[in-house]
């Protein structure tokens, strides 16, 4: 008990979705690097993403969607094409399929390591990211929803009553709303910069979601406030049993896929306050996985300041 988790897998190096796609390997190349230089790896218990079980998929997800994904997986593994286009965004290469199953198996094998209390918390470095795949679409450069798969599998495998979903992406998470929208035994906690892709979540669907829109431009020292006034109160409220971050980094005032300006220190903030609120209710049980983070060097700092919070480093 007391350690950190890191997730990852070789697989998820290998879908790619075009030249100059910003959503590319180099990602998890950065956050590795990052983490080597500055000793915080050291710290970290490295594991292996398994491949996600088909059924724990389909706890959030549609099963057409995941045949759907797994056929067309198939036949560009037989080399009809190098890519196949689901929105303008995103695509999917002969390598696809096997990285989405890993991404989603981090953040299941995450969440077994961490209710078992191997691990007290994990973060999994892992691509493609999760939190606009939709139930029954990707979308956004998703293909599954990472942190909705495992936070219904906490639920619906584990027993848990109530867990908590917190969305500190540049994005809103669509999908994620979407999978979890009026199930009150999760409350999602996010803000996004508003208008912006993928237009939606300024008007919560259900009770049981608390999006903060902001807009462009708006810096660290608004959202810690924000978050203070909005989200803490409502959190320990509702005394989630486990916490699921969808962990994006692209808020960061030097990421060009958005107009906000974080720093590397307001990430460790934020993640200060959402450990507080997990070691208050949920015996520090926390599940992190990587969303967006587009500039290599700023994602690779701000990874950093995330995990040192976790692991107490």
């Amino acid at each position: 008990m007391g350690s950190t988790g890191y997730f990852t897998h070789s697989d998820c190096l290998k879908h790619e979705m075009g030249l100059g796609h910003p959503e590319c390997p180099e990602r998890l190349h950065a956050i590795e690097d990052r983490l080597l230089i500055s000793g915080v790896a050291h710290a970290l218990e490295r594991r292996e993403a398994p491949r996600v079980p088909l059924s724990a998929l389909e706890l959030a997800h549609g099963g057409g969607h995941v045949a759907a994904l797994r056929g067309l997986g198939e036949r560009l593994g037989e080399g009809t094409s190098p890519l196949s286009y689901i929105d303008p965004d995103t695509a999917m290469n002969a390598n696809t399929w096997p990285a989405a199953l890993r991404a989603a198996g981090a953040a299941v094998a995450a969440t077994e390591a961490v209710l078992s209390g191997e691990l007290e918390n994990a973060f999994c470095a892992v691509r493609p990211p999760g939190h606009h795949a939709c139930r029954d679409h990707a979308m956004g450069f998703c293909f599954f929803n990472n942190v909705a798969v495992a936070a219904k599998y906490a639920l619906e495998k584990h027993g848990l009553q109530r867990v908590a979903i917190v969305d500190f992406d540049v994005h809103h998470g669509n999908g994620t709303e979407d999978i979890v929208s009026g199930d009150e035994r999760i409350l999602m906690v996010s803000f996004f910069q508003h208008p912006f892709y993928p237009h939606t979540g300024a008007h919560p669907s259900a009770a049981n979601l608390l999006n903060v829109p902001v807009p462009a431009y708006t810096r660290g020292q608004e959202i810690r406030e924000m978050i203070e006034d909005l989200w803490i109160p409502r959190l320990d409220a509702f005394r989630p049993e486990m916490v699921f971050i969808s962990a994006g980094f692209d808020a960061h005032r030097e990421d060009d896929l958005g107009q906000m300006g974080l720093t590397e220190q307001d990430y460790g903030w934020i993640t200060r306050r959402i450990k507080d609120v997990a070691l208050r209710h949920a015996k520090g049980r926390i599940v992190s996985s990587l969303e967006g983070g587009y500039n290599l060097s700023a994602l690779g700092r701000s990874v950093e300041a995330h995990l040192r919070v976790l692991a107490d480093v």
